[in-house]
């Protein structure tokens, strides 16, 4: 990836991936970017566009192979490899994610949980013990773990953020209703399921 391309055409290449993934559960073969756009609703030229910055995937009349279009976008995204993902915040939300199951399948799973309050520290999620977040930074660091997600209070989602940063994570999904503060270098993702509901009353009135 080169500086110049823009984030929000990064941020389409995950929705091109998934669609792949669908076609070829669904038994194609081939796509077209016609096709696709008309699946996500975005227009074909747009697709093309995207994809241009990457190289040239398909040929003019013949469309792209999605298992090689798959195999490169998880290449562009650094997926042809796993993640492991730390989670901080082994509440409702927390646990919710951690059973979650389409994160593996996807390139990203969850190692370890992390907690402040002694009634969840050392209980279970499935088969991923909690531990206390005063061994984070040291578990991190040893695992090497990069990617993280931040299921915790708003109060307390900066404290949680700068300790992540410096055990090493540079990618960071944050479900606390809080805008982080980051130095250059580490990237955050804003999950608010509230704002995203509040956005889309304005079109009830």
């Amino acid at each position: 990836m080169t500086p110049e391309i823009p984030d929000i055409v990064i941020g389409r290449l995950p929705i091109y991936l998934r669609e792949l993934t669908l076609l070829r559960e669904e038994g194609y073969e081939v796509t077209s970017s016609h096709e696709l756009g008309q699946r996500l609703g975005i227009s074909s030229a747009q697709i093309r566009k995207d994809l241009s910055w990457f190289g040239p995937f398909g040929k003019q009349g013949t469309g792209y192979a999605i298992a090689y279009l798959q195999e490169q976008l998880k290449k562009i995204l650094h997926l042809d490899r796993e993640w492991q993902v730390a989670l901080v915040g082994a509440g409702d939300l927390g646990r919710a994610l951690a059973r979650y199951g389409g994160f593996a399948h996807r390139g990203f799973r969850i190692t370890r949980i992390f907690d402040n309050d002694p009634a969840k520290i050392g209980s279970y999620v499935g088969n991923i013990k909690v531990l206390s977040v005063r061994v984070m930074k040291e578990e991190i660091e040893r695992i090497g773990i990069q990617v993280a997600m931040v299921a915790v209070p708003a109060a307390a989602a900066q404290q949680v953020t700068d300790a992540l940063v410096e055990a090493g994570v540079r990618a960071i999904l944050n479900y606390a209703p809080i805008v982080l503060a980051v130095p250059e270098g580490v990237h955050v993702q804003h999950i608010d399921p509230a704002a995203h509901l509040q956005h889309m009353t304005y079109y009830l009135g």
